[in-house]
């Protein structure tokens, strides 16, 4: 069973998963959008970039990305930008077949070119990055069936013990952080 890796498309460490998943995993893992600011209010706090960690915790995933041969971040002006709209999109993508294809072109233009994810025009090509049409994508991210999707999905991966992202389910196991990708990977080989 491939194993899940439950992101939010405002999240840079979930994008720094996103970007290694494919090499680290033998086969790709399941994408999962969640509502990260969901998980926040269940869990009584919230993120790290609104405390005085914010210049610390940005450094260190610029060493990271470094470490993992990736481009260097581009932070987006009012990063963390609201990601609902994106991640809904996201979730939409997955029924076209282009979740992964997507996930990565919006990650890209937030933490490569430093674009705003909140803003429709952003996504729209995001959406033709990912050969998707960018009208349906923003006509997706208002129905009401992916609105109720994407909550349902963050209520079961609350439920699977995710209590941030990037977070990757093996079976019943859960491993918080994009740093822990290979001790995903070597549970998933050794079930």
């Amino acid at each position: 069973m491939a194993p899940t890796l439950f992101f939010d498309l405002a999240s840079p460490y979930a994008y720094l998963a996103v970007e290694r998943a494919d090499r680290v995993f033998d086969s790709p893992p399941e994408l999962q959008p969640i509502l990260l600011g969901a998980i926040f209010k269940l869990r009584g706090s919230g993120s790290w970039a609104a405390t005085e960690h914010r210049a610390a915790g940005m450094a260190e995933i610029e060493r990271r990305a470094r470490l993992y041969g990736l481009p260097a971040l581009a932070w987006p002006t009012d990063w963390p930008c609201n990601s609902l709209a994106a991640d809904r999109g996201a979730l939409w993508a997955g029924a076209q077949g282009r979740r992964a294809e997507f996930t990565r072109a919006v990650f890209r233009r937030e933490f490569t070119r430093g674009d705003d994810i909140a803003d429709l025009e952003v996504l729209r090509a995001a959406a033709a990055d990912a050969e998707l049409d960018p009208d349906e994508l923003v006509e997706a991210t208002q129905s009401p069936e992916i609105k109720q999707a994407l909550r349902k999905a963050t209520e079961q991966a609350w439920s699977l013990g995710v209590r941030g992202v990037p977070s990757v389910a093996v079976g019943s196991s859960v491993f918080f952080g994009d740093d822990r990708l290979e001790e995903a990977a070597a549970a998933l080989a050794a079930e």
